[in-house]
């Protein structure tokens, strides 16, 4: 019984290690960053495999197949853990304030996040569009000050993968 159960937590560490890696090595991928996810895969196929190979040859222990479901669960919480601690690569932010989008732009700017102001219309009428291309890891500052001026501003936030061209704070 013992063997069992340690056989089912090795299974499920090992996946838990997998899915953990696969799941960054997937925003790596999204980022374009070939070379760092071919390594990151290298090393979770090898974990994958060490774990196919030992429950293959235990199929029959009904334990191990939980301890392989867990670890898929566990890992993918992990991984996006993971994901948005390192916060990889850039995001655009859009922001539409009905009174205060000068006000925004302006400490959005003396915080030095760079902002592209476009007019627009909305339903209720002339609108200013404020666009922000930023580092991911920056997100949470840049909203919390957002919030701070109108915690009412329709906010939103997108992958961004810069092509070329100045982004503010550094050259790409």
């Amino acid at each position: 019984m013992l063997e069992t159960l340690l056989g089912a937590l090795f299974i499920m560490v090992l996946r838990i290690f997998d899915v953990t890696i696969g799941t960054f090595r997937t925003i790596l991928v999204v980022q374009a960053k070939r070379y760092h996810a071919a390594i990151v895969g290298f090393f979770e196929v090898l974990i994958w495999i060490t774990a196919m190979k030992y429950i293959v040859g235990h199929m029959d222990e009904w334990m191990n197949l939980l301890g392989y479901a867990a670890g898929f669960a566990i890992g993918n919480l992990l991984g996006i853990t993971l994901e948005e601690k390192v916060a990889l690569g850039f995001v655009q932010l859009n922001v539409i304030s009905r009174d205060f989008s000068e006000t925004i732009a302006r400490k959005l700017r003396e915080s030095q996040f760079g902002v592209t102001v476009i007019n627009g219309e909305g339903i209720k009428g002339e609108v200013d569009v404020l666009i922000c291309i930023i580092k991911r890891r920056e997100l949470k500052n840049a909203i919390r000050l957002i919030d701070s001026i109108d915690s009412n501003a329709f906010v939103t936030v997108q992958h961004s993968r810069p092509y070329r061209g100045f982004v503010h704070g550094s050259r790409k």
